[in-house]
């Protein structure tokens, strides 16, 4: 495939400007939530951890927002994580002790997860 203008791929559709707010608030939800893992008091060295890989791919969801022609598929790795999070959490968030906070983060990891899968199959999927 050859390369259009500003370097778009002819023949594809260029991302409208809902698509690259969408994946900016990925980015910093991702920001603001692996900070405050890293940097709560509370945390041990696991959550501290975890908050760095949730931080990294705020990174991952950055790049993509700048560039979603060209990085979009790395966003299946976006679905992957997200998918997997909610699913792990999701008795933390909705059990008999659920924690508000850990249902809401359910609920937007969810809500991200339908959002890059929408942004992807909306684009043709490629892996």
């Amino acid at each position: 495939m050859s390369d259009g203008r500003l370097g778009a791929p002819i023949g594809r559709r260029p991302v409208g400007q809902g698509w690259r707010i969408f994946l900016w608030l990925a980015a910093a939800f991702n920001f603001v939530v692996g900070l405050l893992a890293m940097l709560s008091p509370e945390a041990d060295v696991d959550a501290r951890l975890v908050g760095l890989l949730i931080f990294a791919f705020g990174v991952v969801y950055f790049q993509a927002a700048r560039d979603p022609e060209r990085l979009a598929p790395v966003l299946w790795g976006g679905v992957i994580a997200k998918v997997g999070t909610a699913a792990l959490f999701a008795p933390l968030g909705f059990g008999a002790d659920g924690s508000l906070l850990v249902a809401s983060a359910v609920v937007i990891d969810g809500l991200f997860a339908v959002g890059f899968l929408a942004f992807l199959l909306s684009r043709g999927g490629d892996l």
